[in-house]
């Protein structure tokens, strides 16, 4: 049952990124070359859109997947490396999360499969073509707990209307988060845009992580502190 939606539209508005800090501890020498290094030649210019995600990749690749507020990285690099017809795109502001994932890439070698965005998620998907996209993910976003910052939470109408314009008929909004009122709020919203229809039948669907699904730090953490994750599947109608 999807709950009901305790918030007015006047909440939905955009008042302020959707991220918080944007660097924690000194970066280590490898982690520092990466961003001044590997950055500037896997970042997605934004200058000339609309952008076909395909077009940023040399070797040719079936389809393109984003994962949005990727983290350390882990979720993006496992999923890459057990997809290698797919090309990818990350997008992460935090400049420590953004540099370990750079040094996991190249460890990887799959600097021809993988982009990424070092900001905020917004710009990029306004910048991609109708379309062009089979799989959004959405992994432990920052909940937002507090009432007044609530604003702040990545799931409202606007975002979701962005995804809906980039991803493909078919395409899919992966969530998963550990934080049960932000679980909520994304089904008080999600199935009720005319885009999107979640796919869950069973229980199991929700509650157990989709096949192929690494785990994360912040799945890890989570389950030590005790919070049960939810794993939720939204198709592109």
């Amino acid at each position: 049952m999807i709950p009901s939606d305790p918030l007015s539209d006047e909440t939905e508005a955009r008042a302020a990124a959707f991220y918080g800090r944007r660097k924690g501890k000194a970066l280590r020498l490898g982690q520092a070359t990466a961003i001044e290094d590997l950055l500037p030649r896997l970042a997605v210019d934004l200058s000339a859109p609309p952008i076909d995600p395909r077009a940023l990749f040399e070797t040719p690749v079936e389809d393109v997947w984003m994962e949005s507020g990727f983290g350390g990285g882990e979720h993006l690099i496992e999923t890459a490396k057990a997809n290698p017809e797919i090309g990818f795109i990350g997008a992460e502001p935090f400049v420590n999360g953004m540099a370990k994932a750079l040094v996991a890439v190249h460890e990887a070698g799959l600097e021809d499969r993988i982009r990424m965005h070092h900001a905020d998620s917004v710009p990029l998907l306004d910048a991609l073509a109708p379309a062009s996209l089979g799989r959004f993910y959405l992994l432990y976003a920052d909940p937002w707990p507090k009432k007044r910052h609530w604003k702040r939470r990545f799931v409202d109408k606007g975002n979701l209307d962005r995804i809906a314009r980039v991803l493909r008929p078919g395409g899919e909004f992966r969530f998963a988060s550990d934080w049960a009122p932000y679980v909520d709020w994304t089904l008080a919203r999600v199935p009720r845009h005319p885009a999107f229809e979640w796919t869950a039948e069973i229980a199991d669907d929700w509650r157990r992580p989709w096949a192929g699904w690494p785990g994360t730090r912040y799945e890890q953490k989570a389950i030590r502190e005790g919070r049960t994750p939810a794993y939720l599947i939204f198709r592109r109608v």
